[in-house]
């Protein structure tokens, strides 16, 4: 019997509904031949959201994305809605989808692909084989944390406040998803944080420390972020998977994504609990400069469908089937703008989707 999931589609801002596009037909032309079928639903979000209902994530929204089975986003964000309150920024409808649906854990691969590796810009010897997971800390630290906000004292002087706040249960959940990712990879694990200075990454390299007994297969390392920053542009392939807060998270997982060369290659996951969405959508931006004109790559966000199979549907089968002929469509040497490299052929969005089709139909 055919398995059907319940999808539902974010498609947000800028070049989201061309490359969503994209990744939606994928879906649909692989879900024969492993026995699947998807029932697609699409929602507001972000700045489409604000114009239509004023708020960048509408309840309407989140109630459908908590009966789906697995949420594709697209992209939020653009400079029409840059002057809006802060809490009124198409970025606040992540935040809230991270919040209304417990999503804790952040996966980030940063992967390079020998067909793109002249693409980065750092030696060729430097990243060649780098394959890294971030997994971030997503729904505590900096960014949830109380207080916060700009006060103003007795003496009329403003301050502004955040607060780092950790938990042993929210650690303890984000290091397991760690530990396990890096089970089904190298066994490798490196956790960041800043225990020298800060009490919260005291607690945190305690309590990773403390689960280390319960993987024994995995070999454990800390690192202090400002080490491992370092050490990303130095010899990046000293790693496998890294562990990290929230604010750690943020920025490192943006610095092993440059290593790759093209930001508009890369996919995320974003989960909670077992048995509840996870969000999957690529981590570059929503392009409003590049919008409607047909020059988008989708390929991030067909490998976000991707890992959506993998992570969210448990079709790892199918994973592997759309990973592989992604690889064998760079091959070919068709290249939107983004990865364009000498002797390539240019093509555009709707293009590159339709050769990615036609290798999916041929059986690779």
């Amino acid at each position: 019997m055919s398995k059907n999931y319940k999808i539902t589609l974010l498609p947000g801002d800028g070049i989201g509904g061309e490359i969503i596009q994209v990744a939606v037909a994928v879906l649909e032309a692989i879900a024969p031949k492993f026995d699947l079928s998807f029932q697609f639903e699409a929602a507001l979000v972000g700045g489409a959201a604000i114009d239509a209902t004023g708020q960048p994530l509408p309840s309407e929204t989140l109630t459908v994305c908590q009966q789906s089975d697995a949420i594709l986003l697209a992209a939020v964000g653009g400079h029409k809605w840059d002057t809006l309150p802060s809490e009124l920024r198409p970025e606040q409808a992540l935040l809230g989808l991270r919040a209304g649906l417990g999503l804790f854990a952040n996966l980030r691969p940063a992967k390079v692909l020998p067909q793109l590796i002249d693409a980065s810009s750092l030696k060729k010897e430097i990243v060649e084989g780098v394959d890294i997971l971030v997994v971030r800390e997503l729904t505590g630290g900096i960014y949830f944390g109380k207080p916060k906000g700009i006060f103003t004292d007795e003496h009329g002087m403003r301050r502004g406040v955040n607060t780092m706040a950790y938990t042993e249960p929210e650690i303890d959940r984000i290091a397991k998803v760690a530990y396990t990712a890096a089970m089904k990879r190298q066994g490798i694990l490196c956790s960041v944080d800043k225990a020298n200075v800060l009490e919260v990454s005291q607690l945190w390299r305690e309590r990773v420390t403390n689960l280390a007994a319960d993987y024994p297969n995995v070999k454990l390392s800390h690192m202090y972020v400002d080490n491992a920053a370092m050490q990303l542009l130095r010899y990046p392939k000293q790693f496998d998977v890294i562990v990290t807060g929230n604010l750690f998270g943020d920025i490192l997982s943006d610095a092993a994504a440059m290593l790759t060369g093209s930001i508009g290659m890369l996919p995320s996951a974003s989960l909670g609990e077992p048995n509840t969405p996870g969000v999957f959508e690529p981590v570059h931006g929503s392009a409003p400069d590049i919008a409607g004109k047909d020059l988008a790559n989708p390929l991030a966000q067909v490998l976000s469908a991707a890992m959506m199979l993998r992570y969210g549907l448990n079709e790892a089968a199918a994973a592997d089937y759309i990973e592989t002929a992604v690889m064998q469509l760079l091959d070919s040497g068709k290249r939107t703008g983004d990865i364009m490299a000498v002797g390539c052929q240019q093509v555009g969005c709707q293009a590159m989707g339709a050769a990615l089709l036609e290798l999916l139909s041929s059986g690779l």
